[in-house]
């Protein structure tokens, strides 16, 4: 037997739905580069509905059970008191959502004497210290593309909303208001801008697919050059550093992993390399912007707007400046869990289970750390040298 301990966000403040908006979800037969979505040998959930709160619980309670495992599940999971931290000792998988990580420091990696594997229910294991994973051999893996789209879809619509000035236009009707001249002070047609994504993997590129009809200039930054086609194909412009991009983009979001080598990228030195009235989307990680500096540019007017999902620490604390600053399109981290990508992952995570407890060697994109060792996709996002950037993220939390 086997725990496996399950941490979600909470369900909603009304309580679980019994009823939803659509009765079909729509699903992709493959991702864009040819990867087939997860392939379960059986799902126990309906397509659709909310597996990522508590109630939720993955759609894993019947598989698990079935085959004799224990499953905890819970929203519990900061604090030496947290229920994670009680359930740790005598885990074998670990099981969290980027939108409510576990994190797992190498303290906590320590204290699972029994630890195994550790597994994000979407994409991303930046919670996770992956230097004492890779000590302890102790498996990481996501699921890899299963919300990369819905992430790409919502760094446009965030776009668009500061672009757009959308959000305080929507504010003057909730408020029965009807000040026109108010509304568009603010508001720009994307078209003719420069826009431009830190990383061009995964969800960078196809952010830049769906911009292209937009008739904008495209640009792009990334330590793994995108191949000569394609650049001509979407009339790409490539840049080596950060000073050379942001120089020339009217508009700059970041699909970049974090690790050391990223965090903290954007900060009072760089923000000087933006132009004034640019705007920053980030849909990646709250920690590739330093805070306080981004508050500041906002402020005084040099960033024209921020926006995005992603905070530091999560979920934010209720005095987090982001929530008050000026011209600003945050939501709680929720761009890659729609329901449409939930029956994704959690699918994937199926997968993973079923592979993992019947011995079977689990997809080579799925993979973070295997045998004691960057494997799989984390050998191509990390370096030997980086592999700590859930280290220092989970230490910074902790104090």
């Amino acid at each position: 037997m086997a725990k496996v301990v399950c941490v979600l966000y909470d369900d909603p403040i009304g309580g679980y739905p019994k009823t939803y908006a659509r009765d079909d979800v729509p699903q992709p037969k493959v991702y864009p580069d040819g990867q087939t979505l997860p392939t379960p040998k059986a799902i126990d959930f309906k397509p659709g509905v909310l597996l990522g709160s508590v109630s939720g619980e993955l759609g894993l309670r019947k598989y698990l059970e079935a085959n004799g495992h224990q499953l905890v599940v819970t929203s519990s999971k900061d604090g030496a008191d947290s229920v994670l931290d009680r359930e740790l000792p005598d885990a074998e998988i670990v099981i969290s959502q980027p939108f409510w990580p576990a994190y797992m420091t190498a303290e906590r990696i320590a204290k699972a004497k029994k630890l195994k594997m550790i597994v994000t229910a979407g994409i991303g294991s930046d919670h996770t210290d992956l230097e004492a994973a890779i000590k302890n051999n102790v498996t990481v893996a996501e699921v890899t593309y299963c919300n990369s789209n819905a992430v790409a879809e919502h760094v446009l619509l965030s776009i668009l909303a500061l672009v757009r000035n959308f959000v305080p236009a929507h504010n003057i009707i909730v408020e029965g208001g009807w000040n026109i001249a108010d509304a568009v002070s603010r508001s720009y047609d994307l078209e003719a801008m420069q826009v431009g994504t830190v990383a061009a993997g995964r969800i960078g590129l196809r952010v830049l697919r769906l911009l292209k009809p937009f008739d904008v200039g495209l640009h792009y930054m990334d330590r793994h050059r995108l191949p000569e086609s394609v650049e001509k194909e979407l009339n790409l412009t490539y840049h080596a550093n950060l000073e050379s991009f942001a120089k020339v983009c009217d508009v700059v979001t970041l699909n970049c992993p974090l690790h050391p080598e990223t965090e903290h990228m954007v900060n009072e030195k760089t923000l000087k390399f933006f132009k004034r009235g640019a705007y920053i989307v980030n849909t990646a990680r709250g920690k590739l912007v330093d805070r306080d500096a981004l508050v500041r540019a906002v402020e005084n007017g040099h960033i024209a707007g921020y926006a995005g999902d992603v905070w530091f620490p999560q979920p934010a604390p209720k005095d987090h400046p982001w929530r008050t600053m000026p011209h600003h399109a945050m939501t709680p981290h929720i761009s890659g869990t729609s329901l449409s990508a939930q029956t994704r992952y959690a699918a994937g995570v199926r997968e993973i289970l079923e592979c993992y407890f019947e011995g079977r060697p689990i997809r080579n994109e799925y993979l973070i750390v295997q045998g004691g060792k960057l494997a799989g996709v984390g050998a191509h996002s990390y370096s030997e040298g980086n592999a700590t950037g859930g280290s220092e993220e989970a230490a910074r939390f902790k104090k």
